[in-house]
């Protein structure tokens, strides 16, 4: 098994590097975060850092990262208070990745792709089309990470659509029923599968 030293890991050349460190934090959420300007600009853009921060409120919180070059999603979410995390199936893979691309403020994303817009719930944000999962969010707070640079920031959940074929009963959302794809690193997209679900823990008697 190869053993990596912090001396050794800062001495890599930075492509292997980055993509070393990427991959090690295991598989994450692949989506979509749609915004909207106030002068009517919609922006796409792929994230891999959205988590699960509570479920009373429902709060969700991703990782930007630094503010030093220009962040239209969150220039957009900051300037009119909404916008919306879509998940994203294997048929949309390819062209949710292209959305990383840096592409101009009056440029979107949804024009360069074949992902659509969607309107409805009276979201400003767009959601994207066909998403198994779409979630509208208010935008509530972001905080500095001063390690790096980044920003945690912070999205209350105010609408949730959810494929019908994806809820179950219980109210839980098995993923791999809508093909939700996965990422492994910031470019290698899975599909995960469901392998078991288990009762709430409690100490051995």
């Amino acid at each position: 098994m190869p053993h990596f030293s912090k001396e050794n890991i800062d001495a890599l050349a930075i492509r292997y590097k980055n993509n070393l460190i990427n991959s090690i934090s295991g598989y994450k959420s692949a989506n979509l975060i749609g915004t909207k300007s106030k002068a009517g600009n919609t922006n796409l853009a792929v994230f891999n850092s959205v988590v699960h921060l509570g479920s009373n409120p429902a709060l969700l919180g991703f990782i930007l990262r630094p503010t030093t070059v220009p962040r239209h999603s969150y220039q957009n979410m900051k300037e009119t208070g909404v916008f919306t995390i879509n998940h994203i199936s294997k048929d949309q893979i390819e062209d949710a990745h292209h959305t990383s691309a840096k592409y101009p403020e009056n440029i979107s994303e949804f024009d360069q792709t074949k992902l659509e817009e969607e309107y409805k719930a009276d979201c400003f944000a767009p959601f994207v089309k066909d998403a198994p999962v779409q979630i509208a969010c208010r935008y509530v707070n972001d905080y500095l990470i001063k390690e790096n640079d980044t920003l945690l920031v912070v999205g209350a959940v105010e609408h949730l659509f959810v494929k019908d074929e994806m809820l179950l009963e219980d109210g839980y959302v098995q993923l791999d029923k809508g093909d939700v794809a996965t990422v492994n690193g910031i470019d290698g997209y899975a599909l995960p599968q469901l392998l078991a679900r288990f009762p709430y823990a409690r100490p051995k008697e």
